[in-house]
């Protein structure tokens, strides 16, 4: 499926649609009362991908999605290195990134915050998008998770900086001293 296929935006559409519906399965599994649940949110996701052409970096990718988002960080893993494996990258350099951010996560979820940081520090000299704030964030947690906390807050005051009506350049200044050697 190429990015201007119809069919792959309907199919996008209809993915978007079915996240759009996740804390629907999420409420319902407090509700003892529901059959929905997070099994259930899985398996539309799965019917979803099983209309992908096969070997598509798409499919690993919503199946980790969902299986992170339903707090099975350890399932998701292999399926995000998967997607990354089969080029998702290449075929959205948007969804690359997220799948790295989350997978990040997931990784500092199951006591492997060290690969996260390994992952995710290339992504600070990556082209600036609209996840740089999440990138820096989610590092920042992987960090803390190795008592690394000035790096990580470093991070934290780098990101939101520049979103401040005031005292950006401060905040910027405090961040990178709190990781610039002192003298």
């Amino acid at each position: 499926m190429c990015e201007g296929d119809p069919v792959n935006h309907d199919w996008e559409d209809r993915v978007t649609a079915a996240w759009a519906t996740f804390d629907d399965y999420a409420e319902a599994a407090s509700d003892s009362s529901s059959a929905k649940g997070p099994a259930e949110f899985r398996a539309v996701i799965d019917k979803l991908v099983a209309e992908l052409p096969q070997g598509s970096p798409l499919g690993p990718f919503e199946q980790a999605c969902a299986w992170d988002s339903t707090g099975h960080s350890d399932k998701a893993v292999p399926l995000y290195r998967e997607a990354l494996a089969r080029g998702l990258s290449e075929a959205s350099r948007y969804k690359g990134r997220r799948a790295k951010i989350q997978m990040s996560s997931s990784l500092r979820n199951i006591g492997r915050a060290q690969e996260g940081v390994e992952l995710l520090t290339p992504e600070l000299d990556a082209p600036s998008d609209e996840l740089d704030d999440a990138v820096r964030g989610c590092l920042a947690l992987c960090l803390s998770s190795l008592g690394r906390d000035r790096e990580g807050l470093s991070l934290v005051l780098g990101a939101l900086a520049p979103h401040l009506p005031r005292y950006q350049r401060s905040m910027a200044n405090y961040a990178r001293l709190l990781v610039e050697p002192q003298d």
